[in-house]
């Protein structure tokens, strides 16, 4: 079993940053791609940000240069760093993981089995 645990999140107006982080603990061995989703009210989870287990870092349209992804593996950590922020962002933040080698790149959520509970991300205009 996977657990994954998300503090942070918060508050900030357009054009902040915010970094969220992702501590793993567990049986994370041969864990494949670590991903970040977000589900903002009445819309679909979407994928936001994703790091495979070779390191190549895929990323939503709509955050391409203003998120990136890292981790830092002695920590058994995974970031998302947002800088620029817009209103569109506000969503609840979800880390997830998964071993299965098909989810790399997807950006798909149907992929990933283990989840953290969520933080949330409010961006005011």
């Amino acid at each position: 079993q996977v657990q994954l645990v998300e503090p942070g999140g918060g508050s900030v107006q357009t054009g902040g940053s915010l970094r969220l982080s992702c501590s793993t603990s567990g049986y994370i061995s041969r864990l494949c791609s670590m991903g970040w989703f977000r589900q903002a009210p009445r819309k679909e989870r979407e994928g936001v940000a994703e790091l495979a287990g070779d390191g190549l870092a895929t990323y939503a349209d709509s955050v391409k240069g203003r998120f990136t992804v890292s981790q830092d593996n002695a920590k058994n950590t995974l970031y998302l760093q947002m800088n620029n922020l817009k209103p569109e962002d506000t969503a609840r933040y979800y880390c997830a993981a998964t071993r299965n080698k098909l989810a790399a790149g997807s950006l798909n959520y149907n992929w990933y089995n283990y989840w953290g509970q969520g933080t949330q991300v409010t961006v005011s205009s």
